[in-house]
């Protein structure tokens, strides 16, 4: 019986063996392919000045689209739309606002500028929104969470009114050490949902508000304000539905903190008291002696912009009906030419680089023989950067079902500054796809870790999310890494990016970058994707997921 145990146990061992040469001579072609000279071409081509900042809508979405599709067919990738094309079309509407507004403080007027003292903008696709002394209740975070017993408007009812709220989630002590933050409580220090500038509007509008500001102060939002003032100051898009957003809040909008210190000061009231306040279960919305004067003049514009996506049909007749999509948006900010000097946001890093990567890892997939059992799909996406609208669209109209598509590996922004010894998991401990990642990327000799910016919701903000809202298990990894090249402790690069660059024209890019890195990460997600192609079991939420009911529903 011992030598028994032991042969099957050697048999076994050997076995594994065996099947992990054999992966590894069918994945050495795709590896060596992904190259740092190859990814930085398609950077350069797409964060050229030439694409304008790929707007969606513009010459730079024409040129995007078919530099993208141009490779996509180059590399030998099938087109990914069922109708023999490589486009999936989004209806979206271009809205470029003028908004005009002011606050009426104890009779006494207090006039904005605009883009400087707030932005303001809507959904809804009209020519003209206004909102007319509409009283201005400040409403803490605007969270309702039934599942942590939480509800900032305690049954007051705030229809036609302006609501004040802060940005991200309450931040809630921990009641036995109240230097920290509670975990039961939104996470602790990570972001939920509720954080968020999207849930924001939506819950007014649910309310029924005639309009929504949100405070921004720089460390919850994760970012600054010029990120905030160049991201809504420009034209922005919604899809373009058939009731026109007719049920979007009417104004969304956003104040400096100085803007609303001044407010709330005219107002007798102390910001950091109300804020404070408003980190309480007990919290009530504050009526406060202002009205709000809001004017947009909208013009509107309706086109088809598109989503590029191709293809790998799977080797295995019975399980090529299943998906994996690698996933990245090719949209940014544009140009605009109201700005004196440099006018174009070229997005070298958001997200030519994440684009540069699809197309590196589809021409990489062509290289293993014979090809993984599933189809693998890799979609470049419109206007990310307007709320995951591409993604959404893909969502709600999807090429391929989404109860057969087994993940989504989403890049946005890859590591331009070199090899790193770690590698960061945005989506941690989501799904077995965390798992898988952790495991491959031992393999690298890098360990895992979760965003180290968990504060930032960076797993809302990006395409992932909109897959994730409707089951699909999807997995993301951030540019937030310790660089080989910098001290263990040392300053984290893509925060640097984060403060300086991001969405701003100086996102180009830069005679210091290093794409050892991106290809380090471009390679991981190459085993991951492949791995999960080939598996014989599906990656799933994990319990205690917000995605996991909905995917078991969806698997019924």
């Amino acid at each position: 019986m011992k030598l028994f145990i032991y042969l099957t146990t050697l048999f076994a061992f050997i076995g594994a063996s065996m099947a992990a040469d054999t992966e590894a001579e069918r994945l050495k072609p795709a590896l060596d392919s992904i190259t740092p000279d190859g990814m930085l071409a398609h950077i350069k081509v797409l964060a050229s000045d030439q694409f304008e900042g790929r707007a969606p809508g513009s010459k730079g979405e024409e040129l995007s689209i078919k530099y993208i599709s141009d490779q996509f067919k180059q590399i030998g990738l099938k087109p990914g739309n069922p109708d023999g094309s490589y486009f999936q079309e989004v209806p979206l509407a271009g809205i470029t606002t003028t908004p005009t507004a002011s606050f009426s403080v104890n009779g006494k007027s207090m006039e904005l500028k605009y883009p400087d003292d707030y932005v303001a903008s809507s959904a809804r696709l009209q020519n003209e929104i206004k909102v007319e002394n509409s009283d201005i209740v400040f409403v803490g975070y605007g969270v309702v969470a039934p599942e942590y017993g939480w509800d900032d408007y305690k049954g007051v009812d705030v229809r036609g009114k302006t609501l004040l709220m802060l940005i991200n989630d309450p931040p809630v002590p921990d009641p036995r050490d109240p230097s920290k933050l509670d975990e039961k409580m939104f996470k602790g220090k990570a972001m939920t949902y509720y954080g968020r500038w999207t849930y924001k509007y939506e819950i007014a509008a649910e309310k029924g508000a005639a309009a929504a500001i949100i405070i921004h102060e720089t460390e919850p939002a994760a970012y600054p304000y010029s990120v905030v003032k160049s991201s809504w100051s420009k034209e922005n898009f919604e899809l373009d539905s058939p009731d026109k957003n007719a049920g979007a809040v009417g104004v969304r909008s956003w104040i400096t903190l100085d803007v609303a210190k001044t407010l709330l000061a005219g107002c007798g009231q102390d910001f950091d008291t109300l804020k404070k306040s408003a980190v309480s279960r007990d919290f009530r919305p504050v009526a406060l002696n202002a009205q709000v004067n809001f004017d947009l003049k909208q013009q509107l514009r309706s086109f088809k912009s598109h989503n590029v996506i191709g293809k790998i049909e799977g080797s295995d007749a019975k399980l090529r009906d299943e998906y994996i999509i690698y996933s990245a948006h090719w949209d940014h900010l544009g140009r605009h030419s109201e700005l004196q000097g440099d006018q174009i946001f070229n997005g070298a890093v958001d997200n030519a680089s994440g684009v540069a990567a699809v197309i590196a890892l589809g021409r990489a997939f062509t290289k293993i023989n014979p090809p993984p059992r599933r189809t693998i799909l890799f979609l470049s996406t419109t206007a990310e950067e307007a709320g995951l609208l591409g993604a959404k669209w893909y969502a709600l109209h999807p090429l391929y079902p989404l109860n057969k598509t087994l993940a989504d590996i989403n890049i946005d922004s890859m590591n331009v500054w070199g090899k790193a010894r770690d590698v960061e998991d945005t989506s941690w401990g989501m799904s077995t796809l965390d798992d898988l990642l952790a495991k491959r990327a031992q393999t690298q000799g890098r360990a895992c870790i979760p965003n180290p910016r968990a504060e930032k919701g960076s797993i809302y903000r990006a395409d992932n999310f909109e897959f994730a809202k409707v089951g699909v298990p999807a997995l993301y990894i951030g540019k937030n890494v310790h660089l080989l090249s910098r001290p263990p402790d040392g300053p984290l690069r893509g925060d640097e990016f984060d403060l300086h660059d991001y969405h701003q024209v100086s996102d180009e890019v830069k005679p210091d970058w290093d794409l050892s890195g991106a290809v380090q990460d471009a390679q991981l997600l190459l085993e991951v994707g492949f791995e999960v192609a080939d598996a014989n079991t599906w990656p799933e939420w994990k319990p205690g997921s917000e995605f996991k009911a909905k995917r078991d529903a969806m698997l019924k």
